[in-house]
């Protein structure tokens, strides 16, 4: 059995592995929760078990919710035939923090990677391409980080659409080369979808 200078420390170190969350972060993160449970700790921990339990992969974008279908994919509104596609979760919300885009993602989970045996089957751009039949997408808008492989992904896609009467652009002015949109501002993310290009 654990005491609770062993539990303490436990917290410290699973809290220090959160991304922007050194030792030192996380020493002071547990310290405030412990001072404040009852407006701190107990809540966060309920939410956390009930987010463990049902925390799950949108069936139809990929991205994470609570229900097999995430808000955004069940929202009619957002049928606007635009798609917005994106390597990860994270880049779905920064782009939804913008409050720019008002159609529907796609997460496809990555990048192509020659180097790392990552290959379309092993991301969601099947999936991606059934959607656009199925939807009746017109536009789709390749949201991917400015890196060798984003790009590369970014090119197999608009390749992967030649001929099937879909408009394809991209992000422009306002993304860095090298740049990942999870650590842009939402002017940013903003400038660059409404400046976005055709490939």
């Amino acid at each position: 059995m654990t005491n609770s200078t062993d539990d303490l420390e436990i917290l410290i170190e699973l809290m220090a592995r959160l991304p922007g969350l050194g030792p030192r972060s996380a020493r002071r993160a547990v310290l405030k929760m412990v001072q404040k449970r009852a407006l701190l700790l107990a809540p966060l921990a309920e939410a956390m078990q009930a987010v463990a339990e049902s925390a799950r992969e949108c069936l139809t974008c990929g991205n994470i919710s609570t229900a097999e279908t995430c808000p955004i994919c069940a929202d009619p509104r957002r049928a606007t035939g635009e798609i917005c596609v994106v390597e990860d979760v994270a880049d779905l919300w920064a782009m939804e923090r913008s409050l720019a885009f008002r159609g529907r993602y796609h997460v496809l989970g990555g990048t192509l990677s020659a180097l790392d045996a990552v290959g379309p089957e092993d991301l969601r751009i099947p999936r991606l391409l059934e959607r656009i039949r199925e939807e009746g997408i017109s536009e789709v808008i390749l949201a991917l980080n400015a890196t060798v492989e984003g790009q590369t992904t970014a090119h197999y896609i608009a390749e992967s659409l030649e001929g099937r009467g879909v408009k394809i652009t991209s992000l422009a002015q306002g993304v860095p080369i090298g740049g990942e949109l999870d650590y842009l501002d939402d002017g940013t993310i903003t400038a660059a979808l409404r400046a976005r290009k055709s490939l």
